[in-house]
């Protein structure tokens, strides 16, 4: 017995119904011929799906093909703030929130300076902010799946807790301590697997890649068969803490010469009023300083990255606050690579993220978005 055949009706069903639905998600302004064609299935099928996904508000009408001298035959979109969700970049002295449909789209974004405090005060503020996205996005409180956080630290298998959290120095806060003030379902994530995460959301074609953040800290995330793998441990890819030189300066870690020494963004903009955007306005103008440090940043940079190509040989997307800045300089520092690496290979696999603004708190989003769709 072939595996369709061993489905029962109400399994064969949901299957349509999900398979329906993405190829509406993935090719706007689709047809309902067109659908069948690329399933496979009865035009019956498709119209019972599609009445049944309108009347829940998941799918509409976008348009209508030219006159085919019958019925017409409009074309069809999903509702993108159908259902929605809200995720958070936590750093040392920022918040950055945003609120995103179910293309991934951000509908509204809050960025504010505040310190982190385990706080009443602190956890207050976040379910203000959620309730300032919700109202500035204009969508019903209803429509939001969840709330993710993205931050610096390492989190428990179940998403509830951070077990290391040395930069912010909060080993063993819960999802319950940042939810305080917040009635939606929450989870806690890695701040480089955020990232990571909504890199792959604008790669879907993209299986296996190696994912840089390279911000305040540096993170890793290794991306397999298109899912994030934390390791049997939950410690996979923290690449920030693989030793560039053992004789150098001792990282908050507790080893020395650390590459999150070396190739945070706080190394090149500590002497730039720690604005990016600065110390990057040097470099262009050729500053003496800037060139200098921007060389010695490069030299370490392709250490580390030498290292993943020898150990992984897939694609390494360099991304985070400096991943932002790098398209002008990637080919210098594959060139940079293609020196230290034991093979002739060009280092053309060496990418700059697609993803550039609010990655983290994007990605902590996007894991209630992906959920839902796969339940659909």
């Amino acid at each position: 017995m072939g595996p369709e055949n061993s489905l029962t009706r109400a399994q064969i069903k949901r299957r349509n119904r999900s398979n329906i639905y993405r190829v509406i998600l993935e090719n706007p302004g689709i047809s309902r011929q067109e659908i069948a064609r690329a399933l496979d299935l009865s035009l019956p099928t498709v119209l019972n799906n599609l009445t049944d996904l309108t009347e829940e508000g998941l799918v509409q009408k976008v348009g209508a093909l030219g006159d085919t001298g019958g019925r017409k035959a409009y074309t069809y979109g999903i509702v993108p703030d159908a259902r929605t969700a809200v995720g958070f970049d936590i750093t040392r002295h920022h918040i950055t929130a945003v609120l995103i449909d179910l293309n991934g789209e951000i509908m509204s974004r809050i960025r504010i300076r505040m310190d982190f405090q385990r706080t009443d005060e602190y956890m207050r503020r976040l379910g203000e902010i959620v309730g300032s996205l919700i109202a500035e996005a204009g969508v019903k409180k209803e429509s939001v799946l969840g709330v993710g956080f993205g931050v610096p630290g390492l989190i428990t298998e179940d998403n509830q807790k951070v077990f290391y959290g040395k930069i912010l120095d909060f080993d063993d806060v819960t999802l319950g301590e940042f939810s305080r003030y917040i009635s939606f379902d929450g989870a806690l994530f890695n701040d480089a697997d955020a990232a990571a995460y909504a890199e792959f959301h604008s790669h879907p074609d993209l299986e296996n890649a190696f994912y840089v953040m390279l911000s305040n800290n540096v993170g890793g995330a290794l991306i397999m068969n298109g899912q994030v793998w934390r390791g049997r441990n939950l410690c996979a890819a923290e690449i920030g803490h693989i030793t560039l030189d053992p004789d150098g300066p001792r990282c908050y870690c507790g080893q020395k010469g650390c590459m999150d020494i070396y190739c945070a963004a706080t190394v090149l903009d500590s002497g730039y009023d720690d604005s990016l955007e600065k110390f990057f306005g040097h470099l262009r103008q050729g500053e003496e300083k800037a060139v200098s440090i921007w060389n010695e940043y490069l030299d370490h940079l392709a250490k580390a990255i030498n290292v993943l190509r020898l150990l992984l040989d897939c694609p390494i997307i360099l991304g985070g606050y400096v991943g932002a800045y790098m398209n002008d300089y990637i080919e210098e520092l594959r060139e940079r690579a293609e020196k230290l690496y034991s093979f002739q290979s060009p280092a053309s696999e060496v990418l700059c993220c697609q993803c550039r603004k609010e990655a983290i708190a994007a990605g902590a989003a996007l894991r209630f978005i992906t959920d839902y769709i796969a339940a659909i």
